[in-house]
């Protein structure tokens, strides 16, 4: 997939995104009337908006591991389809489970709160890993636990050797996106669980924001070490959504107020990302 048509099918998934919410919206409006329409529309645009910003970080661990394994861009289209198959099954349970410990025990919103203020305030202090992916002890535990080729064979996750079945490296990095996926889905799913407890516009905030992530890899795999200041951005939305749990038995920030600060904590990223990106570019060029 070239550059170009990453973009068009970024574009064709985010309109898609937001027809659905048009869509949802205009059905309310018929059936609940704007009062009940206009929150809930709202609370779909925040939650899509938050995960498919912390998406992208998700999008340069991918990034990483196949140049780790040195995947060809062909076979990284393979993986990514059950990559995105897999996150869609296992999002959509973690949203259930989430929702369901949250009807049953409230307070869980403050774990929620205090771990997304935890994980923001750590990714904005956290170093460059200088370990290798083949030195982290889960991938060394895969690579112990299973019986493995050394080599990628075309598109194959499994073969056959003298009667025995062996996985491929191609299947040891699908394995590895699946987790990755999850790891992320820990952060974003309570953050939307921020916005909103209505486990459908979680679900479908969150699997319309996924469905996107496979363009939106191509789109930015070839300029990844251009976003250099991101991290910090998500890393102030995830402090901010953490505080807005936390506080909401004291003040209840609106769904708009949080909609126009997850925006422009993200507009302000960019715009910071970009002067960096002229200053070094400057100083390169002399």
């Amino acid at each position: 997939m070239t550059m170009k048509q990453a973009a068009a099918w970024s574009l064709v998934w985010v309109t898609l995104s937001l027809l659905f919410n048009a869509a949802f919206w205009w059905y309310l409006v018929q059936t609940e009337g704007r009062a009940v329409a206009d929150p809930q529309a709202l609370a779909f645009l925040t939650g899509y908006l938050i995960e498919k910003s912390l998406a992208v970080d998700n999008v340069f661990v991918w990034l990483m591991l196949f140049s780790y394994f040195s995947v060809p861009a062909a076979l990284q289209r393979r993986v990514l389809v059950y990559g995105v198959l897999g996150a869609i099954v296992l999002r959509t349970i973690m949203i259930f489970t989430g929702s369901w410990l949250i009807s049953q025990f409230d307070w869980i919103l403050y774990i929620f709160g205090a771990f997304l203020l935890f994980t923001g305030v750590k990714m904005a202090l956290a170093h460059e890993d200088e370990s290798g992916i083949g030195d982290k002890p889960l991938v060394r535990w895969l690579r112990g636990h299973l019986r493995m080729t050394d080599t990628i064979d075309n598109e194959h996750f499994f073969v056959r050797k003298n009667g025995l079945l062996y996985a491929t490296p191609l299947m040891l990095v699908l394995i590895l996106v699946e987790l990755s996926d999850v790891i992320f889905a820990v952060d974003s799913i309570p953050a939307i669980f921020a916005v909103t407890t209505d486990p459908f516009i979680v679900l479908t905030s969150n699997l319309f924001a996924i469905l996107g992530l496979r363009a939106m890899y191509f789109l930015l795999a070839g300029v990844a070490e251009r976003f250099s200041m991101l991290k910090y951005g998500l890393a102030v939305i995830l402090v901010f959504i953490g505080i807005k749990m936390l506080i909401v038995d004291f003040y209840h920030i609106p769904i708009a107020v949080s909609l126009g600060v997850v925006f422009g904590i993200l507009v302000m990223t960019f715009i910071i990302n970009a002067w960096v990106n002229y200053r070094h570019d400057k100083q390169r060029g002399g």
